[in-house]
């Protein structure tokens, strides 16, 4: 299993630019203390030899050599002792253990004596040698620093606009499509953040586009159906009495509803629905509505509030979460109203792991064990009403003896748009398990 290490751009470039700093710096030592090295001693040499001069016309007026100078020196290098052989003055450089150079040259005289002269570098050569490679070891290490920060400046910026691009495309994946990303991450200059803003926008368009024409073509087909099948409603309840009449009569009103709640999504997705508030007491209000829904239901009101809302979509909401309970669940169904949350529970096997992830999705049922009846159109409904309301409804199973929950989060304020709170699948804080108290609905 490899190990994958994270880290940010801003890190990454600080590095980088670090990294390619320290290799110009340490090559550019190299080759000044290397070239002012070979100066110094190539200086060195010169001296060496205009002293040997001085002492060569000394010794032929004196004969004695003076000024430092051996004659015959038997310490003399070999490759002296070879261009001495060669009738060639010569200068050599030999290292010592401590690199301290010593600096040697020579002169052949005319009755094949030597002449040589031995002398270590300079005190003042070396101290210049040690203070240039001080200068440059401070220089490089500044020029890493100097890297480092430039890296975190360029990379902050970026990282900056790379995330402000990361927040505005994740604001339009959970369906905010007026965002846009170029707009988001604004800035003066122009890289290729504004190039992956565009095209994020570009697809943001594209995609608005395809939505609203399948909105539309949605649309249309459901109202273009709606006569169809209300005529064969209709002519259904003109059939004679009998099963075969029964089975008609009931397909014809499934297909009907259908086609209902086919429009009503469409209009929900176009996000032009409004909400006619009024002054309720939520418990009393769930009470009587789950009443007529589901007389068998359990309503438990541990706390009356007085909400300002939508009755038609909240009764709305209430019974598609009634419904799904009954079609997907088992009893008993259990309803609990505590200030301005309402919960709705079954027993049955729980809500499948797709719609926990993902959301409630029309025209899916679910796994295996919730599948088979329905359109997958309730839930998706119930979640777009309770947008209009401005509401936060949740979904999760039970872990102690099972069952799906379904809570209805109402706004404190009512709303003044289609709501201002997205659908979510996210853990909310456990309800506690309240004694059977209230009424029975």
């Amino acid at each position: 299993m490899r190990l994958a290490l994270r880290t940010g751009v801003r890190w990454k470039i600080s590095i980088a630019i670090a990294a390619v700093g320290a290799l110009i710096a340490i090559a550019l030592s190299l080759v000044v203390h290397n070239s002012a090295r070979v100066s110094m001693l190539d200086n060195a040499r010169d001296v060496q030899v205009e002293r040997l001069e001085f002492a060569h016309r000394w010794y032929e007026s004196s004969r004695e050599p003076k000024f430092g100078t051996k004659l015959n020196d038997p310490a003399l290098p070999e490759e002296l002792k070879a261009s001495m052989a060669n009738g060639r003055r010569a200068t050599y450089v030999t290292e010592r253990h401590n690199g301290v150079p010593d600096v040697w040259a020579a002169a052949p005289l005319g009755n094949g004596d030597v002449l040589s002269l031995h002398t270590r570098f300079t005190d003042r050569s070396v101290t210049i040698m040690d203070e240039l490679d001080r200068a440059l070891v401070i220089g490089s290490v500044s020029v890493v620093f100097g890297g480092c920060a430039l890296g975190v400046l360029i990379g902050g910026q970026l990282s900056r606009r790379l995330r402000k691009a990361a927040t505005a495309a994740g604001k339009v994946a959970q369906g905010n499509t007026e965002v846009r990303v170029r707009d988001a991450i604004g800035g003066l200059v122009r890289d290729e953040t504004d190039e992956l803003a565009r095209a994020v926008d570009a697809m943001t368009d594209a995609l608005q586009e395809r939505l609203e024409a399948e909105r539309r073509v949605t649309a249309d087909i459901a109202h273009e159906l709606r006569t169809p099948v209300t005529g064969l409603l209709t002519a259904a309840e003109l059939l004679p009495p009998g099963r075969p009449s029964e089975l008609v009569r009931d397909r014809a009103q499934a297909m009907r509803t259908l086609v209902e709640d086919v429009l009503e999504v469409a209009r929900l997705d176009s996000a032009a629905e409004r909400a006619e508030l009024q002054e309720i007491a939520l418990g009393e209000f769930v009470s009587r509505r789950v009443a007529l829904v589901d007389p068998d239901a359990v309503v438990r009101v541990v706390h009356e509030s007085w909400v300002n809302t939508d009755p038609r979509r909240l009764e709305r909401i209430l019974g598609n979460l009634l419904g799904n309970a009954a079609k997907h669940g088992r009893a008993p169904f259990e309803v609990t109203v505590e200030g301005r949350v309402v919960r709705v529970r079954d027993h049955g096997p729980g809500f499948p792991e797709a719609l926990l992830k993902e959301g409630p999705s029309r025209f899916r049922t679910g796994s295996s064990d919730r599948a088979g009846r329905g359109h997958g159109l309730g839930l998706t409904i119930a979640a777009g009403q309770a947008r209009v309301l401005g509401a936060r409804l949740t979904f999760r199973n039970a872990h102690q003896d099972g069952g799906a929950i379904a809570v209805l989060w109402l706004p404190e304020h009512a709303p003044t748009t289609t709501g201002s709170f997205p659908v979510v699948q996210l853990p909310e804080p456990e309800l506690p398990e309240l004694p059977d108290v209230g009424s029975r609905a």
